[in-house]
């Protein structure tokens, strides 16, 4: 008797170490965040207030993971390497970022902190293509609006943007991705300011 439970409890104590041993083995998530890109100052916008979004995004990219593409037909979706807010959260936010540089001292706000506010004009954005490819760099394609505070679209547009990367890894690609909508910022930044100035010579 005496024997037996001996060896049944070594065979908890192997199950047990056996169990710790597979949750320490866990892979480690990354999680990756877009930062503000824009640098240049457009100078005296004539308009005080700018919304941006909501924004629309494909459903492949509309998740947690990064997606990488690895072939014409075919996408790996990164399990252990994840944004830290959602896409369809931070896309918004940083371009309201890079605009808020390019066009200072005009109030950027987006969604969906800017609801209930009343602005000058407000940005829509549809994003076609956001893609990474590992090595290569990033391709992103935008269809956007400018609509004046009546609801009338004042301008509309559409940017499509290579950003090539020179080092291999995931946080060069989303840097990548940071610079490509930076680029979008310049020219929705351009776009206001024509609209605004059109506006202003009716």
């Amino acid at each position: 008797m005496t024997l037996q439970c001996s060896i049944t409890g070594f065979t908890t104590l192997c199950l047990a170490v056996a169990l710790l041993a597979g949750c320490s083995s866990s892979p480690r998530v990354s999680f990756y965040t877009l930062n503000v890109a824009a640098t240049d100052v457009t100078a005296a916008p004539p308009f005080n207030s700018v919304d941006i979004g909501p924004i629309t995004l494909p459903d492949l990219l509309d998740r947690p993971q990064l997606v990488v593409r690895t072939s014409a037909t075919r996408v790996e979706i990164l399990e252990t390497h994840r944004w830290a807010e959602s896409p369809k959260s931070e896309i918004p936010r940083i371009i309201a970022a890079d605009l808020g540089v390019l066009l200072k001292p005009v109030r950027v706000s987006f969604y969906p902190q800017n609801a209930g506010l009343e602005a000058d004009y407000r940005v829509l954005l549809d994003i076609q293509r956001f893609e990474m490819a590992n090595g290569e760099g990033v391709g992103l394609e935008v269809l956007w609006s400018v609509r004046r505070s009546d609801g009338g679209v004042a301008k509309t547009g559409r940017t499509v943007v290579d950003e090539r990367v020179s080092a291999a890894g995931y946080d060069a690609l989303v840097a990548a991705q940071s610079r490509a909508l930076a680029a979008v910022s310049r020219d929705l930044a351009q776009a206001l300011c024509e609209a605004a100035r059109t506006a202003r010579s009716r």
